[in-house]
């Protein structure tokens, strides 16, 4: 008999998920703001800071989801 435990994923693998799913979801707040603009603006909002860090989240998720996809913990 084969008495193997089931092999874990390394927790930057879950990391990267929820960089992933935070980055989509700020990312598309900043794009929804870009649509349809407030009243109220801060100094910077030109810049348009949810389009930007919503994207870093989002490469350094999928960054993290490849490079720990195949690893296995024991």
């Amino acid at each position: 008999m084969d008495n193997q435990s089931p092999k874990m994923k390394p927790i930057w693998f879950f990391v990267g998920i929820m960089l992933f799913s935070m980055g989509l979801i700020v990312t598309l707040s900043g794009v929804y703001d870009l649509i349809n603009p407030n009243a109220s603006t801060s100094v910077l909002s030109e810049l348009h800071p949810n389009i930007w860090w919503g994207g870093v989240m989002m490469i350094f998720g999928i960054i993290f989801y490849v490079t720990n996809k195949n690893e296995t913990v024991n």
